[in-house]
């Protein structure tokens, strides 16, 4: 290694380990004891280090919140809402699109997961808009941004974990992302127009995919059905927020909470839950906990290499010395948020880039809620920005179309929703207005 200082060093191993496609957890773990052995840090300290950086009461909420939506899938929860959705907007013009927007807005925030919301409805909601005269790219553009809001629309695992790293209120984080999620969402409505539609078949393009019961009563009757048939998924939302900004409970017991009601819902209301399927469920859930866990552990060790070795003096005086002006500044923070969102998932980022930022922002004097929730707009929006955006490669994955293709569905989408991050970051009202009203 060139003559520079162990946490530079460290970095830079990173990535090359990532670009070697070794697992991003096992990248941060083995830069980070790396830099401790250049350091002359003894190797005992590895296991304390990582046993303090997970042992938060806060990050409790990331295993219960997967869990929460994984048994809503399964257990036929979110099935519901679905097909609620698709009776309320399916007959507005612009059809499959409207049910597409608002289906993967739900299920983002079911997942928690972009890419993984990506491969659960990309085929549903592709192959609907598709019959309903919507080109295939366009479609799955579409379902990788609607998927990438995941980690901003509450509740939102991005926004546990950066309440964490910041020491910033996680139920005021949720609050303030509700704005700028819907706001978010609202633009993706506005781009379906130039999509270049042709004659559409209306609401029955998913009738073989998912059949609509009591399709022969009017819209009224059918959307009252459907309504009842949805009404305890459709609760989950207020339960979960009511109760956080009631004090009722916190965030953290807010996911616990959840998960009771999911099963609660599932086992006693619409009978659909068995041990076969809770036990899927349960690994299913554990499986991708594990995952978010185990980055969160090596992401600890790392963060402390970066504190004990001065990184974040280092690098957040950089910044701030690049310009006199706090919007030069936001631009490259959001530049770098940009760039890294095409390659790593939020929670990585996260890890490695707050404690640099947040010195940064609080000498800027910014909100730190605001500041948050224009972070993970920044990471969604890197998600699905060509030519390398994690969702791309998912969706041409399951269409089996060229990337290039996807990539061109999905610039209508990019431009729209840079406009709503250059909006959310000029206007912080727009974060800050509920927790204002509320608090």
């Amino acid at each position: 290694m060139p003559d520079i200082g162990a946490g530079s060093q460290m970095v830079i191993l990173f990535f090359v380990l990532l670009a070697l496609r070794l697992p991003v957890a096992f990248a941060l773990g083995l830069s980070a004891i790396y830099a401790m052995w250049v350091l002359g840090f003894g190797l005992d300290l590895v296991g304390d280090l990582i046993a303090a950086g997970i042992a938060r009461f806060s990050l409790l909420a990331i295993p219960f919140f997967i869990l929460a939506g994984t048994l809503m899938g399964s257990l036929g929860i979110a099935e519901r809402m679905v097909r609620f959705f698709r009776v309320l907007v399916g007959v507005l013009p612009g059809g499959m699109g409207i049910v597409g927007t608002v289906v993967c807005l739900f299920w983002g925030a079911v997942s928690g997961s972009g890419p993984a919301s990506v491969a659960a409805i990309g085929p549903l909601i592709i192959k609907g808009m598709e019959e309903d005269g919507y080109p295939r790219g366009f479609a799955a553009g579409l379902v990788c941004t609607g998927a990438a809001l995941s980690i901003v629309i509450p509740p939102s695992i991005g926004l546990v974990v950066y309440g964490v790293i910041a020491e910033t209120s996680i139920s005021e984080l949720f609050i303030a992302a509700i704005i700028p999620g819907l706001f978010m969402g609202l633009l993706m409505l506005f781009t379906l127009p130039f999509a270049g539609k042709q004659a559409g078949h209306g609401a029955a393009s998913l009738e073989k995919l998912m059949p609509q019961p009591h399709a022969e009563l009017p819209y009224g009757k059918r959307l009252w059905r459907s309504f009842l048939d949805a009404f305890w998924g459709l609760l989950t939302p207020v339960v979960i927020l009511g109760g956080i900004y009631s004090g009722a409970f916190t965030a953290t017991e807010a996911a616990i909470v959840a998960t009771v009601y999911a099963l609660f819902v599932g086992g006693l209301i619409y009978r659909t839950l068995s041990f076969s399927g809770l036990y899927k469920s349960l690994v299913e859930a554990s499986a991708s906990s594990a995952v978010v866990m185990l980055v969160v552990a090596y992401a600890g060790l790392f963060g402390w290499v970066v504190t004990v070795d001065d990184l974040i003096g280092q690098y957040s005086s950089f910044l701030i010395g690049l310009s006199d002006s706090q919007w030069v500044i936001l631009l490259v923070i959001m530049l770098v948020l940009l760039v890294a969102g095409m390659f790593m998932d939020a929670i990585t980022i996260m890890f490695i880039s707050l404690p640099i930022f947040l010195p940064v922002a609080r000498e800027m004097g910014w909100d730190p809620v605001w500041f948050g929730v224009l972070v993970m707009v920044n990471l969604a929006i890197g998600l699905f920005t060509p030519p390398v955006g994690i969702n791309l490669y998912v969706a041409a994955n399951i269409t089996r179309l060229p990337l290039e293709r996807i990539a061109r569905g999905a610039l209508p989408f990019l431009l729209t929703s840079l406009f709503g991050l250059a909006l959310i970051a000029a206007f912080p009202q727009l974060s800050r207005f509920l927790v204002d009203v509320l608090r």
